[in-house]
């Protein structure tokens, strides 16, 4: 029996539309499947929304090098194309003597990445560019911005569709399987009907899912098992009225956590998050019933916004974000492995795809897309 479909992406979120994208560029025939009834409303629509620089990632992982080649793509997608985006700039800052050594190591992290645009600031420096900033040193990042991330997906959508690929929502891939002559058979569950896809190449990257999706396939045993998916909660508190800042401002990250950081919107709207919450569970629910959580929010942003006033913040949003790795250990790179890792052809398989995902989607389609033209 003939393959259904010479391409089929597990997950529309923006990295899974961004590979289907790069896929139907080179004349692919695409289909990509969703679970939920619209795309990226899991990780991709719950995030700050950042364009980040590859400040943070140490050199030579996936993170750094599809970061920084990712964000110059993305600038340029967004110009072409009419999506909302904003280069306003990052300080990073170091709110005690302290801290210097780390903000010094990160200057020299992003110069391994190449990220040649940092600026070291002094206190006197960052107070005539964010005169409600507290900090002793801070580094500024002229190229980190922000994008709507809606926009971004709607328009990576529109390419695809317009290149005859398509989107299938409501749809839930149940399991996978290899069939003799090296074809993908997905099971599929939408509407209560199960349908079998048959795909000649297959992309999973499903997020929060992509681990259980892809043991459906690997559940025979063999050398290769899929890394686990560990799954944190981020809350974002929302700022009433307007913000009095024009750059994105960062506390030093904390391991693998970047801190309670101010973001900006693409129409300048201010929130501040995330925390982090480690969890067994994918629940959106906003958790802070007794006030404990705003109280800490209210002390960390005010280690470098002391004049943040009272009753000023308010309950935003949560969201998930997939780690291959455990609370307390080391922020793991970007797992996307091919047949040198799991051995099997014509498959890629994403996993702990969060930030800087975003910034990364493009570069990160464009590398999958290499991957099984190579396959």
């Amino acid at each position: 029996m003939s393959a259904d479909v010479e391409c089929l992406v597990v997950g529309a979120g923006v990295v899974g539309l961004a590979c289907a994208r790069s896929l139907a560029d080179r004349g692919h025939e695409v289909m990509v499947l969703e679970r939920n009834d619209r795309i990226g409303v899991e990780i991709s629509s719950r995030n700050s929304e950042v364009i980040h620089a590859g400040l943070y990632y140490p050199k030579g992982s996936l993170r750094a090098r599809l970061c920084v080649s990712g964000k110059a793509m993305l600038y340029a997608f967004c110009d072409e194309n009419g999506v909302a985006a904003r280069r306003c700039g990052k300080l990073l800052v170091a709110t005690s003597e302290a801290e210097l050594p780390r903000l010094d190591a990160i200057a020299q992290t992003a110069a391994q990445n190449g990220v040649g645009d940092l600026v070291r600031l002094g206190a006197t420096d960052v107070h005539a560019l964010e005169p409600e900033v507290a900090c002793v040193a801070a580094l500024l990042s002229p190229s980190t911005g922000v994008v709507d991330s809606h926009g971004l997906m709607a328009a990576l959508e529109g390419h695809l569709t317009s290149r005859g690929g398509s989107v299938v929502l409501s749809t839930t891939v149940t399991a996978i399987a290899r069939k003799a002559d090296g074809d993908f058979v997905v099971e599929t569950l939408s509407g209560g009907v199960a349908t079998p896809i048959f795909a000649r190449n297959l992309v999973i990257a499903a997020g929060l899912g992509g681990t259980d999706v892809a043991r459906t396939l690997f559940r025979g045993g063999g050398t290769y098992t899929p890394p686990a998916t560990y799954t944190a909660k981020g809350h974002y508190f929302s700022l009433s009225g307007r913000a009095p800042f024009r750059h994105l401002v960062y506390p030093m990250p904390d391991g693998a956590w970047l801190g309670v950081h101010l973001t900006l919107d693409v129409a300048g709207q201010a929130k501040f998050g995330p925390d982090i919450a480690w969890t067994d569970d994918i629940d959106y629910e906003f958790e802070d019933q007794d006030g404990a959580r705003a109280a800490r929010f209210y002390r960390e942003i005010r280690r470098y916004w002391p004049a943040l006033p009272d009753g000023a913040l308010h309950p935003g949003y949560t969201g998930i974000r997939p780690k291959i790795y455990r609370a307390g250990e080391p922020a793991a790179d970007f797992a996307i492995h091919g047949p040198q890792t799991h051995g099997m052809e014509r498959l890629i398989a994403l996993y702990g795809i969060e930030s800087p995902g975003l910034t990364s989607s493009l570069a990160i389609g464009e590398m999958v897309a290499g991957m099984l033209v190579q396959v």
